[in-house]
């Protein structure tokens, strides 16, 4: 056996042995979390599934805001830190159009009415804003060095967060609104379920699967693909890449407005720099469940929401004040045992 073979040999297995203490350590990992999951259920099984409950209403919001990052990435790999401040500028224009020009004070059937009407204005005008940044900002670094961009982002959070600020919410401080949708909600087995739940997840799931139609089915869908995987060659093929990527970022643009419209509605208040810890959140969503994959990032905001509310509402959770600690921890570990993410796929880098 020649010395090459011997280091060959030795290099697999050392690999092997790696890779073994990766998958035992994972499995350490989840089968400490199952017992906790087990425990907490058997302590209090109420109390398990209203958190339960909660925990699918913020993971609906967060997978609605986590779209926007893995659809723009995966065109462009750019990390929009914009995204965020977006869907903040959302929340505030859906709740100016509800109480400020329709003047309204609660529920009823006018009032559901003109949700509607608003969460399509609302989606519409982020979409249209987003659109812009694309078009002043980011299609003429498109070929500079990905460190122009990522700062061109952060700029442009600036920008909308100063909006938010001075423009609309005249100061730093939260503004509490009502809420269309009625209090309270219904019980099943002893577990209240809350009306607002009910059209958080009832609104985002037909949004997630007309996007996914989009992109899986449609004409435009198909140009975005061969977009994501080669533009030159979209070029080529008769593909309008401008018109594409613009397309990509309205998509985008209008699930941060569609989330800001459910979270008004859910939580009732807004705040200038919401968008910041609730972007950085969802773009912790996309990444665990694999940037650039749809169904990650839906997977992940939904994982990351219910994480979050066992951690802040079981009885042997660490409390609200470890949540974001919590949150990327578990995602740390996830990067070590698969960097890819729960649905995406490794890839290797073409240089």
């Amino acid at each position: 056996m020649t010395v090459s073979a011997v280091e060959s040999a030795a290099a697999r297995s050392t690999r092997g042995v790696r890779e073994m203490l990766v998958r035992g350590a994972a499995t350490v990992v989840l089968a400490a979390a199952a017992v906790w999951l087990v425990i907490n259920l058997v302590h209090a099984p109420r109390q398990f599934f209203v958190v339960l409950l909660d925990g699918l209403n913020n993971g609906a919001l967060y997978a609605l805001i986590a779209l926007g990052y893995t659809l723009v990435y995966g065109i462009i790999e750019l990390i929009n830190f914009a995204h965020g401040d977006l869907f903040m500028l959302g929340a505030v224009v859906s709740a100016i159009m509800l109480y400020r020009w329709f003047d309204l004070t609660g529920p009823g059937l006018t009032a559901t009415l003109l949700l509607v009407l608003v969460l399509i204005l609302t989606m519409s005008f982020c979409a249209g804003l987003n659109m812009l940044a694309e078009l002043v900002a980011y299609r003429r670094l498109r070929r500079a060095p990905k460190l122009a961009p990522l700062i061109t982002a952060v700029g442009i959070s600036f920008i909308f967060q100063w909006i938010g600020q001075r423009q609309w919410m005249t100061g730093s401080t939260p503004k509490q609104w009502p809420t269309v949708i009625t209090g309270g909600g219904f019980s099943v087995f002893g577990v209240q379920v809350q009306w607002a739940t009910l059209v958080v997840v009832g609104v985002t799931v037909p949004l997630l699967l007309i996007l996914t139609y989009i992109v899986q089915r449609t004409r435009q869908g198909k140009a975005m693909r061969a977009t994501a995987q080669d533009q030159d060659a979209a070029r080529l093929m008769g593909i309008n890449v401008n018109r594409t990527i613009a397309f990509t970022f309205a998509l985008g643009g209008a699930m941060a407005g569609a989330a800001g419209v459910l979270y008004v509605q859910s939580v009732g208040s807004t705040k200038f720099d919401l968008g910041f810890q609730l972007g950085l959140i969802a773009f912790t969503a996309a990444v665990l469940g694999g940037i650039g994959n749809l169904s990650g990032a839906v997977l992940g905001g939904f994982v990351i929401g219910i994480v979050q509310n066992f951690n802040e509402g079981l009885p042997y959770g660490l409390g609200q004040r470890w949540s974001q600690t919590v949150i990327f921890s578990i995602l740390i570990l996830l990067m070590v045992f698969r960097p890819s993410g729960l649905l995406g796929k490794p890839t290797t880098e073409k240089v």
